[in-house]
């Protein structure tokens, strides 16, 4: 193992400006049931529309990608380093095409829409029928660099 030790840490959060939509929502919500029911049955629909919008936008939103000593990580999914291959940054146009007409239906995806760019990391393993792993990040030249640094020096 080399003795320099590259990490890389991101959270693809969502935007900010879809707080504010998902409080909206949660308002119609309340707004349609308190012109068709008791205030209580409005006051308690509203209230579970905001707290599913908060639960869904924190749960979606916490989309780690991480490279470490171990491997690549995104999101649930592991790639350890004997098997992770050369990772190239795509810009936004690019990654249109990778999840597009140049989708490979086995590849493995972390895609958040709000992310215009993303890494594509090959799986260098036979067994593995993933050819390739296609993940969304807001840093792209950054973690194609620490995943390309440490399969160098491994």
């Amino acid at each position: 193992m080399p003795a320099a030790t590259h990490r890389y840490s991101e959270t693809l959060r969502v935007p900010w400006l879809w707080w504010p939509l998902g409080a909206g929502f949660a308002v119609v919500v309340w707004w349609v049931f308190f012109v068709a029911t008791p205030p209580l049955v409005a006051l308690v629909a509203g209230t579970a529309a905001l707290l599913l919008v908060t639960a869904g936008l924190i749960r979606y939103g916490a989309a780690r990608v991480t490279v470490d000593d171990d491997g690549l990580r995104a999101g649930r999914a592991f790639l350890p380093w004997p098997y992770v291959g050369t990772a190239d940054a795509l810009d936004a146009d690019q990654t249109r095409l990778a999840l597009g007409v140049d989708a490979d239906a086995r590849a493995f995806l972390l895609v958040r829409s709000y992310c215009r760019h993303s890494v594509r990391v090959e799986v260098d393993d036979e067994a593995d029928p993933t050819p390739y792993w296609l993940v969304s990040t807001r840093h792209a030249h950054d973690l194609a660099a620490h995943v390309n640094v440490r399969t160098v020096q491994d």
